[in-house]
């Protein structure tokens, strides 16, 4: 009689999107932030941005499963808590009050998030 052994049975992974093109997501609400907070101008998609989008794809694409996953989660995570912020600084800006502070503020914090999702994939 052969052993039985017990494994657990695999979990589908939904299908994420393509990993550059969230990073360019993310860099063009940082864009938007860092205008609100009076900063000049930037493009997220210049050469530059293209070329992190490619480099990030590929590294994504050649990551561990766990590593995948902890990137999908911080990018959720970076994702939801912008929108938030991105919603207080519109329902804020009006005529007489600019919230440049607050958008400054949040504009570096994802720039750190950005910042550490990228090296997640890139160490």
């Amino acid at each position: 009689m052969a052993a039985m052994t017990h494994q657990s049975p695999a979990f589908p992974v939904p299908p994420t999107a393509d990993a550059g093109r969230q990073i360019a997501q993310l860099r063009q609400v940082l864009a938007l932030v860092a205008q609100i907070a009076g900063r000049p101008k930037v493009e997220p998609l210049d050469e530059a941005g293209l070329d992190e989008q490619a480099r990030m794809t590929g590294a994504y694409d050649h990551a561990a499963p766990i590593v995948q996953r902890r990137f999908d989660a911080l990018v959720s995570e970076t994702a939801i808590w912008a929108a938030a912020g991105v919603e207080a600084l519109l329902a804020a800006h009006s005529i007489d009050n600019k919230p440049q502070a607050a958008a400054a503020r949040l504009a570096g914090e994802l720039e750190t998030a950005l910042d550490e999702i990228c090296r997640l994939l890139c160490a």
